[in-house]
C-alpha cells in the first residue's frame, strides 16, 4: 500500500457518552460551578437586606432560575462527552451566561431585569443552537435536543416580556415562565409532531450525575461561608457577633452532616441500580436538591442577619428566616430520602414540626436564640441518624 494513500475515514459521530467515556467529573465542569458560588451568596445577601414574602418570592424565582441553568448544562454534561470542544465550549458560554446573570442579582426586579433573563434565555436557546448541529449525524439525538429547544423558545417570551414590565406583572410572568421551565423536564419535553423525549435517551451515568449533585450542594454550603465569614469580617467586636460565627459554623457543618448521612453517601448506589426506565432521578433530583440548597441558601441569609445585627427580641421576619431555612433543607431532605431508599425517617418531620412550635417562642428572645434552637434542632435529627444507623446491618439504596 502506498505510503501517500489514506484510510477511509470512519463517519463523524456524535459527541455523546460512549462506554470508553470517563465518568468522573471533569476540571472544568468544576470549574464551571465556581461561578455558582457568586449567584448564591447574592440571594443570600439581596434577601437578608429586606425580607418581605414579596422579596421572598423574588428570591425564590432568581435561586430557581439560577439552579435551571446547573441542572440542564449537567445533564448535558452526563449526556454528551465533556471531552468534546463543543461542550466544553457550551460549558464556557453557559458559565458566561450565569456570570451575568449573577451581577443582575440585586436589581433583577428593577433596571437589570433585561440582562437577567436576556442571559437565563440565551443559555438555553443558545445550548440547542450548539447542539442541534453538532449531533447532525444522528437524528434521534438531534430530535432530543429541538424537544427541549422548543420548550425553552416558548419559555423564552414570558421572559423577556417580563423584563418589559414592573415587578408585579413581570414576577407573574416570570413565575409562569419558570413553571413552563421545570414542567418541560418532568414530562419529557413533549413536543406535536416530535413526540416526547424516548426514555432510552435520558439514560444517565450514575456515577457522574450523582456526584455533580453532591458537588452542587456543596457549593451552596460555600456560600454560607462566605456569607459568614464576609458579615463577620465587617461586625466582629462584640462577644455576640463571635457566638454567632461559632454558631453559624456548627450550624453549617450539621447541614452537610445531615445530607451526607446515607442518602448522600450512598446516590451513585442508588441512581445506579435503579431499575425505572428512564432512570428516575433525572425527573426526581433537580426538585429535592433545589429545596434542600434553597433552604441553605436562606440558613446563610439568616447567618447575615444574625452577625450584623443584634436586637434584643427576634422580628417575626427573622424568625421566619433563621429557623425556615433548615425547616425546607429538611423538607427537601426527605424527599431525598424517598428517592434513595423509598421511605422517610420521622426525624425529617419530626425536626420541621421542632422548629414551627419553636417559632413563637424566639420571637421573645434575642436572634442568637433563634440560631441556637435551629442548630438543636439539626443536632438533633443527626444523632436520630447516627443512631438508627449503630449496630444495624449497612442499608442500601431501594428502588421504588
Amino acid at each position: 500500500m502506498p505510503f501517500a494513500q489514506q484510510q477511509p475515514e470512519h463517519p463523524r459521530r456524535p459527541p455523546t457518552r460512549g462506554p470508553g467515556t470517563p465518568r468522573r467529573v471533569t476540571l472544568l465542569e468544576l470549574f464551571f460551578d465556581l461561578v455558582y458560588v457568586v449567584a448564591l451568596a447574592l440571594i443570600s445577601r439581596d434577601l437578608a437586606h429586606e425580607i418581605t414574602w414579596y422579596q421572598a418570592t423574588q428570591a425564590l424565582i432568581m435561586l430557581a432560575a439560577v439552579w435551571w441553568t446547573w441542572v440542564l448544562t449537567s445533564l448535558v454534561t452526563d449526556l454528551y462527552d465533556p471531552a468534546r470542544t463543543e461542550i466544553k465550549v457550551l460549558i464556557v458560554t453557559v458559565m458566561f451566561g450565569v456570570l451575568l446573570m449573577a451581577t443582575a442579582i440585586p436589581k433583577a426586579f428593577g433596571d437589570r431585569g433585561l440582562v437577567f433573563a436576556g442571559a437565563y434565555v440565551a443559555i438555553h436557546l443558545g445550548r440547542g443552537l450548539i447542539l442541534m448541529p453538532t449531533v447532525r449525524v444522528d437524528p434521534m439525538i438531534q430530535r432530543r435536543a429541538a424537544r427541549v429547544f422548543c420548550w425553552f423558545a416558548v419559555s423564552a417570551v414570558p421572559w423577556i416580556v417580563g423584563a418589559f414590565f414592573s415587578e408585579d406583572v413581570r414576577m407573574a410572568l416570570w413565575l409562569l415562565a419558570l413553571g413552563i421551565d421545570y414542567l418541560g423536564l418532568r414530562l419529557a419535553y413533549p413536543v406535536p409532531g416530535l413526540g416526547t423525549v424516548p426514555a432510552a435517551q435520558l439514560r444517565v451515568t450514575a456515577e457522574h450525575l450523582a456526584e455533580r449533585y453532591q458537588q452542587f450542594y456543596t457549593i451552596a454550603l460555600g456560600d454560607t461561608i462566605l456569607v459568614t465569614g464576609m458579615a463577620y469580617s465587617v461586625v466582629h467586636a462584640q462577644a455576640e457577633n463571635t457566638v454567632g460565627l461559632v454558631l453559624a459554623f456548627g450550624t453549617i457543618l450539621l447541614l452537610w452532616r445531615v445530607y451526607v448521612h446515607r442518602s448522600g453517601e450512598l446516590l451513585p448506589l442508588a441512581m445506579k441500580i435503579s431499575k425505572s426506565p428512564p432512570n428516575r432521578f433525572v425527573k426526581t433530583a433537580p426538585y429535592s436538591h433545589l429545596l434542600m440548597v434553597a433552604g441553605v441558601v436562606i440558613t446563610a441569609a439568616g447567618f447575615e442577619l444574625v452577625l450584623h445585627a443584634l436586637p434584643a427580641r427576634t422580628p417575626p421576619a427573622w424568625a421566619a428566616i433563621i429557623l425556615g431555612g433548615p425547616a425546607l433543607f429538611l423538607v427537601g431532605r426527605a424527599f431525598f430520602e424517598r428517592e434513595v431508599f423509598n421511605r422517610v425517617s420521622w426525624s425529617r418531620p419530626g425536626g420541621v414540626l421542632a422548629l414551627v412550635t419553636a417559632a413563637p417562642a424566639v420571637l421573645f428572645l434575642p436572634p442568637l436564640s433563634a440560631s441556637l434552637t435551629a442548630m438543636l434542632v439539626l443536632i438533633g435529627v443527626a444523632v436520630v441518624d447516627l443512631l438508627r444507623s449503630r449496630g444495624g446491618p449497612p442499608e442500601t439504596p431501594t428502588p421504588p
